[in-house]
């Protein structure tokens, strides 16, 4: 009885743990800030304005190729065309790998490696998508 009281504490320590790390609640957005200062020679995302890649203010949830006036590569649009939208699991596959998931983008990015740097990105785009 004693040994059950324990476990049973101890195993839902454990799932809450899992399933905190699988959706990304423990993501650190001031990290992803500091991530995005690379990102930010191309693109902005707290302001409407594009520099050579187009604003990500307000992505999260938002249809590839959509900023309005933005010249994307027919790469994307055809991606956009297909149904793309910038949710945290597409975001996270083409911040890893851009030109798996859109062959023939313009984007001049080899990828974020590491999950924790994925999820602290995604984190920061997330405060400017509110």
């Amino acid at each position: 009885m004693r040994l059950s009281l324990l476990l049973v504490p101890l195993a839902f320590s454990t799932v809450l743990l899992v399933s905190t790390a699988a959706s990304g609640e423990g993501a650190d957005a001031a990290a992803g800030e500091k991530l995005f200062k690379r990102c930010s020679v191309c693109h902005t995302a707290d302001a409407d304005e594009s520099k050579r890649g187009p604003s990500l203010k307000s992505v999260v949830g938002r249809k590839a190729a959509s900023y309005p006036g933005y010249p994307y590569s027919d790469a994307m649009r055809k991606a956009a065309a297909e149904g793309l939208v910038w949710n945290d699991e597409e975001l996270k596959a083409f911040l890893r790998k851009p030109q798996a998931v859109v062959k023939g983008t313009w984007m001049a990015f080899a990828g974020l490696t590491r999950e924790k740097d994925l999820e602290n990105m995604i984190a920061y785009l997330k405060q400017h998508s509110e």
